[in-house]
């Protein structure tokens, strides 16, 4: 343990965790654009920066560490017109259409504007000029937009272990390329999406057949349902409609997904999906209760196996169950029907 002063008062912390680790443990806000706390220290958008007494300079807090006397202030004057600066610098060189940007409303960028006070850029330059990229089946990517805090870059190779894009270039010249853009023939991208989402801007946003502000919206926490890993997501609803998901920062997944959780949604609003059980009588299916289906189940059952014997099932179960269903399903088979037929799709 040392002892730490933030903002004049004293504290007792952990001697191995950094200043913004210490800052948000005490309920301090500090704005970060490029921290991700599953990722290493990348101090690129040097948004986190705090005044430490005896240094000269501005220090980042999301890559220092705190150590014993340490005197610390995050909302200094000096502080202060850094942050703005850099936000003034970002928001010079970024497109300037919030009005229409889908991502209006969720854009960390807009919000620490609001926040600090930058109304418009001041640093009349050379805007970017890129053309947008919408390859990818998924999502469009808008290098205008981009602020180069590299998280998307690192989510990809440090947790996704991909390794599909990385960075070109050096200053204002400086872009997030894919492996078509370096001249390879052949892309490593799983269009898992990951990189969607940890981008606090919209230079990456997900294809969408409906459009919708982030207020018109509730989020719904739900579990994938195309494995039995788990993964926890919420639901993005407008009205009745699931019209996007995002992931969650939980044990199962700690905050990733594949392409089929995080895009493959559609299903839910089809028209064909079934929402009740089918009874087929004189060669058509009818709507029922749950009550009716399980007895038709059971009254066939006992029929077939007093006639047949248990060794006439055969059970097939999925691999978007969970282990636990799983289990259920075949003890079910086993141990209440009484036959071995039990296999799993995983093994087609």
């Amino acid at each position: 343990m040392v002892e730490v002063t933030v903002n004049g008062i004293k504290h007792r912390v952990d001697d191995n965790i950094t200043v913004l680790e210490v800052c948000r443990s005490l309920g301090i806000d500090i704005p970060t654009l490029c921290y991700d706390d599953r990722l290493e220290p990348y101090a690129a958008c040097r948004l986190c920066v705090v005044e430490v007494k005896g240094k000269h300079n501005l220090m980042t807090s999301c890559s220092l560490k705190v150590a014993d006397g340490m005197v610390i202030e995050t909302h200094s004057e000096k502080v202060m017109k850094a942050r703005r600066d850099i936000l003034d610098l970002l928001f010079s060189n970024h497109t300037d259409d919030c009005l229409t940007c889908e991502k209006s409303g969720s854009c960390r960028l807009q919000d620490y504007c609001f926040e600090y006070g930058i109304e418009k850029g001041s640093f009349f330059g050379a805007k970017k000029d890129y053309p947008i990229d919408d390859s990818n089946h998924f999502y469009t990517y808008d290098p205008n937009k981009c602020i180069l805090c590299g998280r998307c870059v690192r989510v990809c190779s440090e947790l996704q272990c991909t390794g599909a894009i990385g960075l070109e270039n050096r200053g204002f010249d400086t872009k997030v390329v894919t492996p078509f853009d370096m001249g390879l023939a052949k892309s490593k991208c799983v269009s898992c999406g990951n990189c969607v989402a940890v981008c606090p801007v919209g230079a990456l946003m997900p294809k969408r057949k409906e459009r919708f502000r982030n207020w018109e919206i509730k989020k719904v926490k739900t579990t994938c349902s195309y494995c039995g890993v788990g993964c926890q997501m919420e639901l993005l609803v407008k009205g009745e409609k699931v019209v996007g998901v995002e992931p969650i920062k939980a044990a199962a997944n700690g905050g990733l997904l594949c392409v089929k959780g995080r895009f493959a949604y559609p299903f839910i609003n089809h028209s064909d999906r079934l929402k009740t059980p089918l009874i087929k009588r004189d060669g058509k299916f009818e709507e029922a209760t749950w009550e009716k289906a399980y007895r038709l189940i059971t009254d066939k059952i006992d029929n077939i196996k007093e006639e047949h014997g248990s060794d006439a099932f055969a059970g097939l179960t999925s691999a978007r169950c969970t282990n636990e269903e799983n289990y259920l399903f075949q003890k079910m088979f086993r141990a209440v029907i009484g036959t071995n037929n039990v296999d799993h799709c995983a093994r087609l």
